[in-house]
């Protein structure tokens, strides 16, 4: 009987401790799942295939209706609202660059957080329903600076973009070291939204070497990379910027029959689509807006479902270079033009998120393509034109010198790119104060090295600009020594064509006084990055405006509200140009020769009562910022 009871007590031991080991691996269970990402939005079954002359998704017929919103060029805030506005569309595809400039913007020191979230943005787009087709570059054009490229890549003198260049695959591996494996547990093969991963981005108009776009696709794949790829190009591109084993798509705006029947010649019994078709266009400082007539690009877009061919629209919704990340168009011109802040786009959706003629025409058009009826759009974004604020203080750029990293000794110029400065990463973005010692007057030669304009200064006095145009100056004689000033700005570097590989930017070279090339530089990097804001936002230095300003110069004022904030934009008629910040964010350039009148400020940016904002202006203002609720993006010209 004792050993009865002893074995029946050792019995209920061994199940308690069973038990207790089974509750303990549900519990690691339910926590290594929690960790895990939320995007299981299917039982998987197949993913999509190119197999025959229509996609398969799931082994059925699918036709992707897409289109493209940059989750770089919108607030985090309004993700969830364009994307539902994306949806309610009628179109099941979203697409999106990844932008390497941003995610690694010093060697080695990766961003994916808040408003770079790359995941949330995937996973967002999972809960919503939406697939998504992912291109990750490394090269994304985008009209963004150096089509996404990071600047410190042109620290080495020798560098060969977009090519098999050991210095350029050793950095693209190690990035898509850390990028592919974020992107990588969001496939469709995962049960995730990535139904389709591009293979670079139209490097048949590049096409600088043949074993470039193989090391790509290899890049992708050996990190996990097993949904359907795919390559992009434009008419003259198709020819030579595939890659075997993806699948070759085009991009266009005005269809040609012709284009269509040499993509099915090179991929006979293959799906045809049209990767970005151009909705809308870019607009150039010192141009016109351009606009695409929403009759015209509705045309377009029902033949192209008529040939059973699947859609990308580029842009749906454009948004905002924020910042200095818009690039410049060089293609067919001397010298380089810069894009201007707004990447509207004259898109579906409007910079602001707003609903368009062509949104709703879409709309209706889509709707055929689908057997429920779409969801209802979202409520419209509120606006306000808030009130002017007048500007309360001023404080010299001359005297801001203190805020910035320390001055670089240097006896001939030295290029943005190759600044000990940012842990020796080099200058990215803004501008670049170069000083020098001059003994006289005369002629202030370029020698075509400034990039890409110039403001020149003699002991602290403006006496005119540098550009491409205008290589030569003329210098005022004076006594003795004086301290010349050269504040170079980085207008933003080319995004397109094949000359990458000269975007450096600042002084490249000599500059001349008369018959002398002058020597022994300071120079100060004025880059404007959050760390300098802030420190310029505590200054005790601020003047009084009843104090006249010098320029260039910061003004500082602050907009009171009393509400929840709305978006609005801000506008400054009286002013030359320059940058706006407001509470530390960077919402890019202004100039008065246009087109684009108006910055789109975000109310998800704005704060209830106190808002700061910093101007920083080189040569005038009238005292006052402006608002407005609507854009002005200047006079039109029809896309020719």
């Amino acid at each position: 009987m004792e050993n009865s009871a002893f074995c029946v007590r050792l019995s209920l031991k061994q199940r308690y401790f069973s038990l207790l080991c089974i509750a303990a691996l549900v519990i690691i269970v339910y926590h290594l799942r929690r960790n895990q990402p939320e995007v299981k939005m299917h039982q998987v079954i197949e993913g999509l295939k190119a197999d025959s002359s229509n996609f398969t998704l799931e082994r059925k017929p699918f036709l992707i209706l897409g289109g493209s919103i940059h989750y770089f060029r919108v607030p985090k805030a309004y993700w969830e609202d364009r994307l539902l506005k994306l949806k309610a569309c009628g179109l099941n595809t979203l697409t999106t660059y990844v932008p390497w400039n941003l995610h690694e913007p010093e060697r080695g020191v990766f961003d994916f957080e808040g408003e770079l979230d790359l995941e949330a943005y995937l996973g967002l787009a999972a809960s919503l329903g939406i697939w998504v087709i992912l291109r990750p570059g490394p090269y994304i054009c985008a009209e963004w600076d150096l089509g996404g490229l990071p600047s410190w890549l042109l620290r080495d003198q020798n560098m060969r973009l977009r090519t098999t260049y050991p210095g350029f695959t050793a950095a693209v591996d190690s990035y898509f070291d850390h990028l592919i494996k974020k992107v990588a547990p969001y496939q469709y093969s995962r049960g995730g939204p990535i139904i389709a991963v591009q293979v670079e981005n139209e490097y048949g108009s590049y096409a600088m070497d043949e074993e470039y776009m193989p090391f790509i696709k290899e890049a992708l794949l050996s990190r996990g990379i097993t949904e359907l790829l795919v390559t992009s190009d434009n008419k003259d591109g198709l020819k030579l910027g595939g890659v075997k084993g993806a699948l070759e798509t085009i991009n266009f705006q005005k269809l040609d029959p012709e284009e269509i029947k040499y993509l099915e010649k090179i991929q006979p019994q293959k799906p045809k689509m049209v990767m970005e078709y151009w909705s809308g266009w870019f607009d150039l400082w010192g141009g016109l807006h351009h606009v695409f007539p929403a009759e015209e690009m509705m045309a377009v877009v029902t033949e192209i479902l008529k040939l059973d061919m699947s859609i990308n629209l580029y842009m749906f919704h454009g948004g905002t270079n924020f910042g200095f990340m818009s690039g410049a168009f060089a293609v067919g011109r001397p010298s380089p033009a810069p894009m201007v802040t707004s990447y509207d786009y004259d898109a579906p959706l409007s910079e602001a998120g707003d609903y368009t003629t062509k949104y709703h025409l879409l709309r209706n058009l889509f709707s055929h393509h689908h057997r429920v009826p779409l969801p209802k759009p979202p409520e419209a974004t509120e606006r306000s034109p808030y009130r002017p604020v007048i500007v309360r203080q001023h404080l010299s750029l001359w005297s801001c010198l203190d805020f910035t990293e320390q001055p670089f000794k240097s006896e001939k110029p030295v290029n943005m790119e190759n600044l000990p400065v940012n842990n020796n990463n080099g200058q990215a973005y803004g501008y670049t104060l170069y000083e020098t010692i001059i003994s006289s007057g005369g002629s202030l030669k370029s020698l075509n090295n400034i990039r890409d304009r110039a403001l020149v200064f003699v002991e602290k006095q403006f006496v005119g600009v540098l550009d491409y145009k205008e290589q030569e100056l003329s210098i005022p004689d004076g006594k003795g020594k004086r301290t010349l000033g050269l504040l170079v700005e980085n207008c933003g570097r080319v995004n397109y064509g094949k000359t990458l590989d000269e975007q450096r930017k600042g002084l490249v070279g000599d500059i001349q006084l008369n018959a002398n090339i002058l020597r022994d530089f300071m120079i100060h990097s004025l880059d404007m990055k959050p760390d300098f804001v802030s420190r310029l936002q505590s200054s005790a230095q601020w003047k009084s405006m009843r104090e006249k300003p010098s320029f260039p110069a910061f003004f500082q004022t602050k907009l009171y509200l009393s509400s929840s904030p709305k978006d609005t934009f801000l506008k400054l008629p009286g002013w030359s140009k320059g940058v706006v910040f407001v509470n530390g964010k960077n919402l890019g350039r202004y100039w008065s020769v246009g087109p684009q009148q108006t910055l789109y400020v975000p109310g998800a940016w704005l704060n209830r009562w106190d808002n700061e904002i910093i101007v920083f202006e080189e040569l005038e203002t009238d005292g006052k910022v402006q608002f407005s609720s609507s854009p002005d993006y200047g006079m039109t010209v029809d896309v020719q």
